[in-house]
């Protein structure tokens, strides 16, 4: 048993080794800062960027894109994250917002947000498929990037666990909406109970014109 978890740990290893080729392609003379959001979809609730700049010796076991590891999982990697990073930030922009600039640019918004708290200045940012407006540093899109490079990973599930910390928090203020279970996305429950009670105020008034009058 214990040769097989030495190899299932031997693999994951390699796998990160492979996710960190776009950090080790810039990283040799800049700062290198990955960058993702989370929660661009949902009907309630911000949405919430990560940034995160890694050691280039550091090692964080079973990283990857948010979406694919289980709660507790993005739990655990969300304080070693923290502990890990050179420096992170997050940013928020509610509902109101997304309302009054659109949800891709309040996504840019976030984004910049977090740049902005950030101890260090990157030089290269490696952003989840996009390109940020408004920035001076060099970007590199990739497509899954959060799948592909380490820094995303970490950006990644930093935006979805303090998101996901957010709307538990918002439950305890509006519990009638399940926020704590579905983190504000369109599930039957969640529509059923805003077409029943109306849309609460961290409701995405753009994003429920199909559900409410």
């Amino acid at each position: 048993m214990r040769k097989l978890t030495e190899e299932k740990l031997q693999e994951e290893r390699e796998r990160l080794e492979k996710m960190k080729e776009f950090e080790r392609r810039y990283g040799d003379h800049v700062l290198v800062c990955g960058i993702d959001e989370a929660g661009r979809g949902p009907l309630a609730g911000p949405v919430v960027a990560g940034a995160a700049i890694l050691p280039r010796d550091c090692e964080i076991l079973y990283l990857n894109d948010s979406k694919k590891l289980s709660e507790k999982r993005r739990e655990a990697l969300f304080t070693e994250i923290m502990e890990k990073a050179s420096s992170f930030a997050v940013g928020v922009v509610g509902a109101d917002r997304i309302d009054e600039i659109n949800i891709l640019q309040a996504t840019y918004e976030a984004m910049r947000q977090a740049i902005s708290k950030l101890d260090a200045e990157p030089e290269v940012f490696l952003n989840d498929a996009v390109t940020i407006p408004g920035i001076a540093a060099s970007q590199v899109p990739i497509i899954k990037g959060d799948s592909k490079s380490v820094s995303i990973a970490a950006a990644s599930i930093l935006a979805k666990v303090t998101r996901d910390h957010m709307m538990e928090e918002y439950d305890k203020l509006f519990p009638e909406y399940g926020f704590a279970k579905h983190k504000g996305y369109g599930t039957a429950a969640h529509i059923k109970a805003l077409k029943e009670i109306g849309p609460c105020p961290i409701h995405r008034r753009s994003f429920i014109k199909n559900f409410v009058d």
